[in-house]
Order: structure tokens, then C-alpha cells, then sequence
């Protein structure tokens, strides 16, 4: 039997469940939970705000353990390795994206929180395929956040070809945006932060930022006028896009990394005059989860974090939701 912690109903409690996984399939591995980040789309799921949430849920997608067992057919790894789990826990691996390696556009992909039991617990599965090794300096208690908000900000880097030379801003200093930033500055990148407190600001500019602006401030975005190559807008919430794409220069992008439900008004006539593009992801695939672990190692890049024990793990939750975090919340079991 597996030990978790589940939440029953939108909005409810976390509390403790156990549930049998079966026999391990062939291509399977079962992980030991160490550490679990908690990411906003836990929460997210947990209320059903996407209207996908299959209750009871256990969430976690931000797993780092050693892998207790694996399938008859899993050759590439072992018995007492460390690995993290991100947010998909298996793929087809027979579609075109997969084949092209494009994994995390696979149609079929098993989420680990998506009608699929996650890392709020002392053990979960996945396909082997899904779970990438860490490598030597990746301190394993702070590595959870990386397997979510820390290949959710790198695979644009990667997916656009994006260069050091390019000046990059980065909107929302949260537990995406942070990461953003030790990215962005370790790419050779200038980063300029958008925040509306001096305390954020101070923090970006420790963290890497070149310089801050104030978001609140029209004057500041229309001094900006024309300068950025590529916007990271990691905020779930509607902004003023007008504004923000203002401030990008010739073929310059817009990139939704925050989940905005609410729909972005975007004027065709303000892209056409500057040949500007609006694109979106999420995550990455395993090559480029692995990737990017190598480029956080050799940059000495990891989150910020704030540890709380699992059977702390409401407490930790109403942390996350009251905005107190900075910038991850982690549940540690070592």
C-alpha cells in the first residue's frame, strides 16, 4: 500500500489515504518520495479550477526521491538511484511528438496529478521514461521546484533560440519568475524585472535582475518603449498586454508561461506593425528537463525555498495560498 495525503473535495483538507498501485508494469519504476515541491497548479487542481480534477486527488508533481523498484523492461535505471518526476508521469511514446521528442506535447500524456495519484506521499509510479536522473550538484532538497517552474522558464529559452545578447523581461517575481531570472542571467542575457514593491525589487536584483521596473508605473512601460526582445509573463492574472508589447522591440515575443484564464486582448494591428509574436508553453521534455538540470548544475542555479515536514503539509498549503512563500514551498521527508 501506498501512504498519502489526498484531498477529497474542492477546498477540502488534505488527509492522510492509502491506495494499492497493483503490480508494477514492465516499463514502471516506483519512486521514494524525499521531497515534493508544492506548485500553484497543485493548488489549482485541488479546487478543480480547471475543471479536470478527479477526486480523491493526491498532488505533487515536483518529486525528487530514489527509486525503490523498477519494471522487467527498465534498463537505463537502478535500484537506489536519485531522480525527479515533473508534471507528466508517462508518455505514448508511439506519436509523432514523441518520436520527434516532443514529449511533452503528447496528446495521451499521463499527468502525475491528472487522474493519476502524485508525490504527496512516501511512494509514487511512473513510467521510467518520465523520471530524470539528477545529476552531481543539484542539491536533491531544493531540486523539486526545477522538475515544474524551472523547466516551465527554461524550454522558451531552448524552443526560440533565444541568445545572450537578447534583453529579456521578466513579469511576475514569484516562484515562476525568480527562477526566470537565474535562468535569464546564467543564459548571458540582460533581465529586467517588472514588480510593483521595493522589496521585490531589491530581491530580483539579488537574485540576477540588471534592473527593475516598476509595473504600476505607465510612464516606466512607455519609457521602455521598443526595448525587449522576449517577455516572460509568468502571472495567472489579466494585465495590461497593450502596454507590455509596447515595449518589445522588431520580432520581439510575448510568452504566457502563467496559466491566465481570463483571455489576453491583443490588438493584430499592434503585432503586424512590429512583426511581434504571441506563444505560450508549459514544462519540457525529459531531454530538456535533463538539459536544463545539467545548465543549473554548471550555474549554480537553484530555487529558493522554504521547507515544511509532510505531516506539516496543510500548513504548508495555507502558506502557499496566503502568499507568503519565497518563492517555493517544499515538503521534506529527510
Amino acid at each position: 500500500m501506498i501512504k498519502a495525503y489526498a484531498q477529497l473535495e474542492p477546498n477540502g483538507q488534505l488527509q492522510p489515504f492509502e491506495y494499492d498501485p497493483g503490480e508494477l508494469a514492465a516499463d514502471a519504476v516506483e519512486i521514494n518520495v524525499e521531497h515534493c515541491g508544492i506548485c500553484h497548479s497543485d493548488i489549482s487542481m485541488m479546487n478543480n479550477d480547471w475543471g479536470m480534477t478527479r477526486y480523491p486527488i493526491v498532488p505533487g508533481h515536483e518529486i525528487i526521491g530514489t527509486i525503490g523498484a523498477i519494471g522487467r523492461a527498465v534498463s537505463h535505471l537502478s535500484v537506489g538511484q536519485t531522480v525527479g518526476l515533473g508534471w507528466h508521469s508517462a508518455y505514448c511514446m508511439q506519436c509523432l511528438s514523441c518520436m520527434s521528442g516532443d514529449h511533452n506535447l503528447c496528446n495521451t500524456a499521463t499527468g502525475t496529478i491528472v487522474g493519476h495519484h502524485g508525490g504527496f506521499a512516501d511512494k509514487v509510479r511512473a513510467m521510467a521514461s518520465s523520471c530524470v536522473p539528477l545529476p552531481d550538484g543539484i542539491d536533491a532538497a531544493k531540486a523539486g521546484p526545477l522538475f515544474c517552474g524551472g523547466i516551465t522558464v527554461y524550454n522558451p529559452l531552448v524552443q526560440y533560440d533565444i541568445q545572450p545578447t537578447d534583453k529579456v523581461a521578466i513579469i511576475g517575481i514569484g516562484g515562476l519568475g525568480h527562477m526566470a531570472i537565474k535562468f535569464c542571467r546564467a543564459w548571458g542575457c540582460e533581465v529586467t524585472a517588472f514588480t510593483s514593491t521595493d522589496a521585490k525589487s531589491d530581491e530580483a536584483l539579488a537574485m540576477g535582475a540588471h534592473q527593475t521596473l516598476n509595473s504600476r508605473d505607465p510612464q516606466a512601460l512607455q519609457e521602455s518603449a521598443g526595448h525587449f526582445d522576449l517577455i516572460l509573463s509568468t502571472v495567472n492574472v489579466k494585465l495590461n498586454w497593450a502596454g507590455y508589447l509596447g515595449t518589445l522591440n522588431k520580432k520581439g515575443r510575448l510568452h504566457f508561461l502563467g496559466a491566465t484564464l481570463e483571455p489576453a486582448e491583443i490588438s493584430v494591428m499592434q503585432l503586424m506593425g512590429s512583426q511581434l509574436s504571441i506563444s505560450s508553453s508549459m514544462v519540457g521534455s525529459p531531454a530538456v528537463i535533463a538539459e536544463m538540470l545539467d545548465f543549473a548544475a554548471r550555474h549554480n542555479i537553484a530555487p529558493e525555498t522554504e521547507h515544511f515536514a509532510f505531516e506539516d503539509i496543510n500548513a504548508a498549503v495555507e502558506h502557499l495560498k496566503a502568499g507568503k512563500a519565497r518563492y517555493r514551498v517544499v515538503l521534506s521527508r529527510i
